[in-house]
């Protein structure tokens, strides 16, 4: 699950000339690495996986608010979180990224470490005057990546259940917003959703030498049209404090899926380590069709900022996953809730002394999760803390900076005979503002 680097990503920072045409093969190349998983989280197994989200590094460093950020800090930002948003873009701006993480698993004694690293995004914005701006890109959209066992037994016989995921889904999107009056605008973003979901479930006798155990492996294509929309107001409040309040939805659009599965039956290996080769298929199934029905999201939230110097906020979120369906089946998903609290001070963008011109940024989420396990709700909290580094601009027109984004957070609980989930993720962003497409009025 670890992923090389390109080396067009640094390449970009030195060669703004090239940049739009080295960013454009990272489109293409972070199309095929997102699909691979980038988790190790057993919950990942429920729905479509881990949920991403829209929010850039810069976002993810304040909590993960969206929903009522407009400007940041006078850079151009891609917030593809709401996309009314796009509106307020002033330069022609790109973003790409990175992720990791380190994640601890435990039950009982057992502790469990894990490791992944990949490109996260690439997202363009574009002004297009004083109405509105478009923005394009692709990232992630979920991430399957798990593997247990369950001991039990049958009569006398001892049996394990293995369950085991990889793969994920990508989003690729093309968003509009407009400015209607002088203090209230609209966006929306049309996504397409796709990637590979693989899965093997497999009962096997680890004490019976004699048994055959029985496995299943199924392919799962995802892919499909989902549709956001938002709106936000904003307000001067006097003393250059802004106020800005944003509400975002996201229609339950439907996915169409297509699975191809195989069941086979192997003998039961002398050694852990060892596996035999399948004896016999039972059976092969090609092309099953189904649908997938998402969920409808809400989101409101606002943010104060006061010119380039803070910028306070918060958004909270609903999603109605107790209506996400695998064709006719329900797998018994729950309502989801939570709320992000952050923000961001720079100390002085006017500063010679380079700390001055840095941005800190601080936040805190919390999220009663889709998942419910024995009556027992799956919930994730975590803290979050980041900075945004400019970077010296090699042209006059152009600007620069260096966006990084630590979450600490934890999923689950030992309660229960349930997994608790500890990890670290590290999300970071390189963003260009440039003005190109501009029309110039003097040579």
């Amino acid at each position: 699950m670890q992923h090389r680097i390109s080396k067009s990503l640094y390449t970009t920072a030195r060669f703004i000339p090239g940049a739009f045409t080295l960013s454009l093969l990272l489109l293409f190349s972070t199309t095929t690495q997102a699909q691979r998983a980038t988790t190790s989280s057993p919950y990942s197994r429920y729905g479509l996986g881990e949920m991403r989200g829209d929010a850039l590094p810069q976002a993810r460093a304040m909590g993960g608010i969206t929903t009522g950020i407009r400007y940041l800090n006078g850079y151009g930002n891609i917030n593809v979180g709401n996309p009314a948003s796009y509106s307020a873009l002033g330069l022609t701006t790109i973003d790409v990224g990175l992720f990791g993480n380190i994640t601890e698993l435990s039950k009982n004694d057992l502790v469990e470490n894990s490791y992944n690293f990949s490109l996260s995004h690439i997202n363009f914005g574009i002004p297009l005057g004083r109405p509105g701006g478009i923005s394009f890109g692709i990232m992630p959209f979920s991430d399957v990546g798990f593997s247990y066992a369950i001991p039990g037994t049958i009569d006398t016989t001892d049996i394990r259940t293995v369950y085991a995921g990889a793969g994920g889904t990508t989003k690729a999107y093309l968003g509009y917003g407009i400015q209607i009056t002088k203090n209230f605008s609209v966006g929306v973003n049309a996504s397409y959703i796709f990637g590979t979901l693989e899965r093997i479930n497999s009962i096997e006798f680890p004490g019976d030498v004699g048994a055959l155990n029985v496995r299943t492996d199924s392919s799962q294509y995802v892919k499909g049209f989902s549709f956001d929309y938002g709106v936000q107001y904003f307000q001067p409040l006097g003393n250059n404090v802004n106020l800005t309040v944003g509400y975002t939805g996201t229609a339950g659009s439907p996915l169409n899926t297509s699975t191809s599965r195989v069941i086979t039956r192997t003998p039961t290996s002398v050694e852990d380590d060892q596996e035999n080769l399948p004896v016999d298929t039972v059976s092969v199934d090609e092309g099953l069709k189904q649908r997938i029905t998402m969920p409808m999201k809400h989101s409101v939230g606002f943010s104060i900022a006061k010119g380039n110097n803070w910028l306070v906020g918060g958004d909270f979120n609903y999603a109605k996953w107790s209506d996400y369906r695998v064709g006719d089946s329900n797998p018994h998903l729950t309502d989801s809730y939570g709320f992000a609290v952050g923000g961001q001070i720079t100390p002085d963008v006017t500063s010679v002394n380079y700390f001055g011109v840095v941005d800190y940024r601080l936040g805190f989420k919390y999220d009663k999760s889709h998942i419910n396990i024995d009556n027992q709700d799956i919930n994730r909290m975590a803290l979050t803390v980041g900075f945004g580094f400019p970077l010296p601009s090699l042209f006059g027109s152009s600007f620069y900076k260096i966006n990084f984004a630590t979450e600490f957070g934890q999923m689950g609980t030992l309660s229960n005979n349930l997994v608790r989930e500890r990890y670290i993720n590290f999300n970071l962003g390189f963003t260009l503002n440039d003005s190109w497409f501009r029309r110039r009025y003097y040579d």
